[in-house]
């Protein structure tokens, strides 16, 4: 993490209304970068403070009072205050702050800054220069625009959750926040940096729509490529990176741990058939025609499986230790802190993705 005021957004100040996880997450970052995020909630005793204060608190801090790990880490280095937007003192404090800021988040649903009297219009008539940034699920003036929704319906409405599927069809529920993550923060940040940089050149701040189901969408290339050229989607399991070429992909071990095969390329793929002890499958790669999806490719990856299943974990890391051919373990997070390519992070920076 950038030391507060350090950084290449130094004199930079964010005034923060998002709640929470894309928003928080979001200035997190442009905190690291250097700005000044002054977070504002509304009172606790009126159940307007940001829901986060209270996910996965131990029992310790629930009898403290004390916010949860995750608030205080997305929430660090920031200014924390309390305004009542619909009280007239609120809205007064507020825009003592918007008189000195460059950036404001906001992750309320559509229509609910426009009723305060806070829209875009407003405020960009106020403050030439700021720059607006809201964050939506689908969008400030989609037909769904105020639509209730979390991750789960964005990457579904996006197409992506039904991708994220086993080659029998089941969909699964990923523990990952694809949606609120690159969908919602690293989406608000490009465009809060665009923004800030237009605001420099031209002295005339701007509108950051973020739609978290649009942002996907439009990060599907290669999924949408396959879309163009046959009118649907890939079968479930069955493309080239979600399991219909053998040489990339899931694979069980025997004590029920998984390896990631990712041997796309053809030099990658012929290591990995000498390390199984199948030299004989060297040329069955789909550079070379082996169809993706096709009968051969779906039996040649159950062979692969088999061979996979016989030995655990530990065997394979040290086969492929010195390989190279793009085959990893599949971590547990809690293996993660421990392994040296990662381990330093963990000293540096705590919380995963924090």
């Amino acid at each position: 993490m950038t030391e507060p005021g350090a950084g290449p957004l130094q004199g930079i100040r964010v005034v923060d209304l998002s709640r929470l996880l894309p928003g928080p997450l979001a200035t997190l970052r442009l905190v690291e970068l250097g700005a000044e995020v002054i977070k504002i909630e509304g009172p606790a005793e009126q159940g307007q403070d940001d829901a986060s204060r209270y996910f996965w608190r131990t029992p310790q801090e629930q009898t403290s009072g004390q916010p949860g790990l995750m608030f205080r880490e997305l929430n660090e280095g920031k200014q924390l205050r309390t305004l009542d937007l619909r009280t007239p003192q609120g809205q007064a404090e507020l825009h003592v702050l918007l008189q000195t800021a460059d950036v404001l988040v906001e992750g309320f649903r559509p229509g609910v800054m426009q009723r305060l009297g806070l829209g875009w219009d407003a405020l960009h008539a106020r403050y030439p220069r700021l720059v607006m940034c809201a964050i939506s699920g689908y969008g400030q003036h989609s037909p769904w625009a105020h639509r209730a929704g979390h991750d789960i319906n964005y990457i579904a409405m996006s197409g992506v959750l039904e991708q994220l599927a086993t080659v029998n069809g089941e969909v699964i529920t990923p523990n990952f926040q694809i949606g609120d993550l690159l969908g919602g923060s690293q989406a608000a940040v490009s465009g809060i940096l665009a923004g800030l940089l237009g605001a420099q050149r031209t002295g005339t701040g701007c509108f950051v729509d973020i739609s978290m189901t649009h942002e996907v969408l439009r990060h599907q290339v290669m999924v949408g490529v396959v879309v163009a050229q046959t009118g649907r989607a890939p079968p479930q399991g069955r493309d080239l990176l979600s399991g219909g070429a053998p040489c990339y992909g899931v694979y069980a071990t025997a004590d029920d741990r998984y390896l990631a095969v990712g041997a796309l390329e053809l030099p990658f793929w012929r290591r990995v058939c000498e390390v199984v002890g199948r030299p004989d499958w060297a040329d069955r790669h789909w550079s070379l025609g082996l169809v993706v999806g096709g009968d051969e490719s779906m039996a040649l990856r159950t062979q692969l499986g088999f061979i996979f299943k016989t030995q655990p974990l530990a065997h394979w890391v040290e086969r492929f230790a010195d390989v190279d051919c793009c085959v990893t373990p599949v971590l547990r997070l809690d293996e993660v802190r421990a392994h040296p390519l990662l381990a330093d992070y963990f000293s540096k920076h705590g919380q995963p993705g924090l």
